[in-house]
This record gives structure tokens, sequence and C-alpha cells, in this order.
């Protein structure tokens, strides 16, 4: 799902296990300057959505990729996906300035498409050495799609949502929390609480969440 939330099921996660991280491609704020490994992207693109965030941040959020409204600002999650997650952040007590936001492709599929397992691909590089680079304490995956592309298999993603696993990212074993994309709220108010419950969690699991306004006081949900 891109980041307008046009589609809730994703498709397989499209990336070797064994892709190095393309330090390289990155500048010091981990931003990715230029690229033109996707024809159909570089067509449909107006620019290159990089992450936004700390370059130290202990809490790193992926998702799949821009949609519209990310695509026009230049921003991850800004549409209505975005202040679903920002309010979510907020009940957390975590500030969206404190986590750093990133997505599997960092340039928006024509029509708010899928990614394609070869995009994903050759978006990998890019996202592993920004993992790489900030090493994070804990990685939130938003959604079906970037679940699969991470972890490297199916994910049943309304099922698991809230599970935490350990997966080897660019060269290190990694903690995972597993979580429906925010859209999915939209779509389906009963998913709200869960999804809410699942960013406090991550707040409390990195280190990262606010006082008792915030995750703290969430923590006998859970």
């Amino acid at each position: 799902m891109t980041e307008n939330g046009d589609a809730i099921d994703g498709g397989p996660g499209g990336s070797p296990d064994d892709s190095e991280p393309d330090e390289s491609a990155l500048d010091e704020d981990l931003r990715v300057p230029s690229c033109e490994r996707c024809p159909a992207l570089v067509e449909s693109r107006s620019r290159i959505v990089n992450g936004v965030g700390p370059a130290d941040a202990d809490l790193l959020f992926v998702g799949e990729g821009p949609g519209a409204k990310e695509d026009e600002r230049g921003e991850p999650f800004v549409g209505r996906s975005g202040d679903v997650l920002d309010d979510a952040l907020r009940d957390a007590g975590l500030a969206r300035a404190d986590v750093r936001i990133t997505n599997c492709v960092r340039c928006r599929p024509p029509e708010n498409r899928d990614p394609t397992a070869e995009e994903l691909a050759n978006c990998r590089g890019h996202l592993d050495a920004e993992i790489d680079r900030l090493d994070p304490e804990l990685i939130v995956t938003l959604g079906k799609v970037p679940s699969e592309h991470l972890l490297d298999r199916s994910v049943a993603i309304t099922a698991e949502s809230g599970e935490i696993v350990d997966a080897r990212i660019a060269g290190a074993s990694r903690r995972v929390l597993l979580s429906v994309h925010p859209a999915a709220t939209l779509y389906d108010r009963s998913q709200r609480d869960g999804f809410f419950e699942t960013i406090a969690r991550a707040g409390e699991l990195s280190g990262t969440g606010g006082g008792e306004s915030g995750g703290q006081s969430r923590l006998g949900e859970f």
C-alpha cells in the first residue's frame, strides 16, 4: 500500500536477503540525492522522497512507498495515513521529530500501484544502507509489503500485527515489530485500537516513549 492508502493488500517482499547496503548512494543525512534505477518510477515521480527524522534515531518506521501527497511534499507519511500515524505517535508520547520514517521505495509508483519486486530490489541497497547507518533499537514495519520485504517471507499482517521478530537486516540481527498500515484503520475502524497499541509498544521497546500520558500508561493493555 502506498501512503495514500489506495490498496490494503501488498505483494510479496521481493528482496534478496543477501543484499549489500549501498553506502555510497547516501549522503550524510541518509538521503539519496539521485537515482534512475527504475524507469517507470523515474517517469511517475516528481521527486525522490527520502526518509525524515534524526540520523541517530532509536526508532525507525518503514512504509511501502510514497503516495501522491508524499510525492508532492517530499516527505513520507504526510497524507491521510500520516495523520493517523501522527495521532498514534502523540498518543504514545512520541514526537514525529524524534523518530525516523522511511520507505522501501523512495519514488511514487504510477497510479499508486504497489512497487514491483524488481523496484523493491533496486531500492533495497538504499534502505539497507539507511538502516545500517542508523542502527535503530527497533524497526516497525507499517503494512504487509514492508513486513514481507524485510523479513523475506509471507506475512499475514492483520494476524501478525504486534508481533516482534528477530531478522537479519543490513548485515546484523535486528528487532522488528510488525504493524498494519495506518490506512487500514481508515478502512476498518476496528483496527484502530490495535494500531495505536502497537505504536505505543514501539515507543516502550525502543526507549523513546513518553511519560504517563503516553506509552507508559498503556503497558497494561499488552
